[in-house]
């Protein structure tokens, strides 16, 4: 199992903009649609990924607990499913609804949004202020699969708390650890 970290995007970077299919629904989606009135967390997954696989339950209680809040959640899949066909639209919408997900799960099958992010594994947190400001990218927290420690989301939950109370977050985040983002060959 790789270990490949985030490329860690500049704090401040606006929220690229996107245009995808979201594979739960017969909807395309852009940023602008899902951000939230607080702000917007986008999470890049896959449905194969062990990381991905260690934290998705974690993932989904943040969602419910925080979209009542004001918090605009999307999840977006970027493998080249031609090399990767575990992660294919059709069963993207199987691990959704397998996973009880009440947030968007969009396809990038040209990848061209995670370039847009600088996205590297699986998973890896985008967190955006009301303004659309990137306030915090990285782990969700220091669990690991086979490492011991409890999934917990205490790096992502204390981010997610200073974009809706109003918090100071701190600049000092680690980055996530996962999956690469399986690239086509031709990119």
């Amino acid at each position: 199992m790789a270990r490949t970290p985030s490329n860690m995007l500049p704090l401040g970077t606006i929220a690229p903009e996107f245009y995808l299919k979201d594979t739960n629904s017969a909807y395309s989606y852009s940023f602008a649609d899902l951000k939230g009135k607080k702000g917007t967390l986008v999470m890049f997954i896959c449905n194969h990924c062990p990381f991905v696989h260690h934290v998705i339950e974690e993932v989904v209680r943040i969602a419910n607990d925080y979209r009542v809040q004001g918090l605009g959640i999307v999840a977006i899949s970027s493998n080249d499913v031609t090399a990767y066909p575990q992660d294919a639209p059709e069963l993207m919408q199987d691990f959704a609804l397998g996973h009880h997900f009440e947030f968007p799960y969009l396809y990038d099958e040209t990848q061209e949004v995670a370039k847009a992010y600088d996205a590297a594994c699986t998973p890896d947190f985008y967190l955006f202020d009301n303004l659309d400001k990137l306030v915090y990218r990285g782990q969700l927290d220091d669990s690991r699969p086979g490492n011991g420690i409890p999934v917990s989301g205490s790096d992502l939950r204390s981010a997610i708390d200073g974009v809706i109370y109003n918090r100071s977050i701190n600049a000092e985040q680690k980055p996530s650890i996962g999956c690469n983002i399986k690239w086509k060959l031709n990119s």
